[in-house]
This record gives structure tokens, C-alpha cells and sequence, in this order.
């Protein structure tokens, strides 16, 4: 039986600690490869982008969910591309320049976002620099913009959503910002678009995450599997909860439903 396996990227499959992938989850990549089965990117990322661009020589995979579902590539195709309405962008682009909130997103090589102080302060607790190259937000109004993302606290978050209730916020695990996409897109999305291109039931498909942005996907597949590293919320969701990316989560789960 051919199945879809698709995997979140940031601290499901690649390790922020390692900044790697642990060789046992490529071992398990492989061996799914061999068993015909059909490993697929789940992230939250645009990996044309140029932080993400150079860790795709990490992952050999022929198709990728990109940006929450709104960006769907399948053997070099792409299948799906949407656009975020203009009007809203405009929209929360004010609010969040009014609030001082960090609101924005990367393509290719720039960084568009508004208060770029508070960007460069979570990337600097984040990662220990900030090296982005900034450029008018304005100009996102006249960009292909899918997602975007939100800086800020688990009240701020709530209260962006409360204030523009079409987009729906999906928080990092690590809380200090989420995902922003409107409402009806999701990486459930685009593992919908890849089993009728590849003509494999949704009951044989197999998703792993471990932030919110995860929690759609985890719930239409097959088996939902989260990370022993995931947030309470998503564990709760999953239907099964691995070790954590550091202790072989990939491998082991892998193994327990005899995958490999």
C-alpha cells in the first residue's frame, strides 16, 4: 500500500538544536522511499526563500506543502499558488503599525515587515542575531503574499485574531509569534490536493507535527502523529505521540506502525 507521509519541517524534522536533521529521521525517510510510500514537506515556510532556500539539499522530496497549504508543489509542478486578499493585507498592515506589532513576511531575499525593531528583538532572544534584509512593507500590497507572520505574545495573538476574525492564527511552539493565513486555507489543505493528484486515499496517509500550525493536518490524516517535543494542545489532538526530534520520534513512530 502506497502512502502519503508528510512532515512538518522546523523541530519535527529539522533540529533548531543541532540545526540539522537527525540521522535517524533520514534513515527513516529513506526506508519509506524504499516501501514506495511518498514522504511529503508539511511547513509553514516558503523554502524559496533565502533562510529556508539552502536546507532543501537537506530533504529529497517530490512534493511539498508550503506556507500553511497555500503554495502546493507536486514533481516539480506547481499545483496550487494563492494570493492573500489585497484589501485585508492593507488592512492588517495598518492596525499593526498603529499597535507597534511585528507583522510581515520574507520573499526571496527580503524581509517586508512592519516595526522592524520588534522583529529584530525576537530574532536576537530567537537566535542570538538578526541579519534581515529589510524593505518597505508597503510594497507587499503589490507581492504574491500567502501567509504571513505574527510577532508577539499569546495575548497579542488573541487579540489580532479578535480584530481580523477572516485569518486564523496558528502559534510556534515556542509561543513568540504564529503562523497567520486566512481562515479557510491549511496544511489539511494541501494534503487534500496532493491524494487526489496522486490518487491516494486520505485514510492512507500519515501526518507529523509539533506546533499549531500542524493541528489541521493532524486531524484529516489517517494517523496524526505529534512530536514528543510538541505542544499539550496538539498531543491531545494526535493520535499518537512519539519521542521527542532529539530521541528518534520519526524513527520510532515509524517502526510502531510498521511503516518501515
Amino acid at each position: 500500500m502506497r502512502r502519503i507521509i508528510t512532515f512538518d519541517f522546523d523541530m519535527t524534522l529539522f533540529d533548531h538544536a543541532t540545526w540539522s536533521i537527525p540521522e535517524s529521521a533520514s534513515e527513516a525517510i529513506r526506508a519509506l522511499k524504499e516501501n514506495g510510500n511518498l514522504p511529503v514537506l508539511a511547513t509553514g515556510r516558503d523554502m524559496d526563500n533565502y533562510y529556508s532556500r539552502p536546507l532543501l539539499k537537506l530533504i529529497e522530496m517530490d512534493a511539498r506543502i508550503e506556507q500553511n497549504g497555500t503554495k502546493i508543489i507536486a514533481d516539480g509542478k506547481t499545483l496550487l499558488n494563492h494570493r492573500m486578499d489585497r484589501g485585508l493585507l492593507k488592512r492588517m498592515i495598518d492596525y499593526c503599525r498603529a499597535m507597534h506589532y511585528g507583522f510581515g513576511f520574507t520573499i526571496g531575499n527580503e524581509d517586508y515587515y512592519v516595526s522592524e525593531d520588534v522583529i529584530c528583538a525576537y530574532d536576537m532572544k530567537r537566535w542570538g542575531k538578526s541579519e534581515r534584509n529589510f524593505r518597505d512593507p508597503e510594497k507587499m500590497l503589490s507581492m504574491d503574499v500567502r501567509t504571513a507572520i505574527f510577532y508577539g505574545s499569546p495575548e497579542l495573538i488573541r487579540d489580532m485574531q479578535e480584530h481580523f476574525p477572516e485569518v486564523k492564527l496558528r502559534p510556534f511552539a515556542n509561543f513568540c509569534g504564529a503562523d497567520l493565513m486566512e481562515r479557510e486555507f491549511s496544511k489539511a489543505g494541501g494534503l487534500e490536493i496532493l491524494c487526489r493528484y496522486y490518487h491516494i486515499d486520505p485514510k492512507d496517509t500519515v501526518s507529523f507535527g509539533d506546533s499549531m500550525n500542524d493541528l489541521e493536518i493532524l486531524k484529516a490524516a489517517g494517523t496524526g502523529i505529534a512530536m514528543g517535543n510538541a505542544c499539550d494542545e496538539l498531543k491531545e489532538a494526535a493520535d499518537y505521540v512519539t519521542t521527542p526530534i532529539d530521541r528518534d520520534g520519526i524513527l520510532n513512530a515509524c517502526r510502531h506502525f510498521k511503516l518501515i
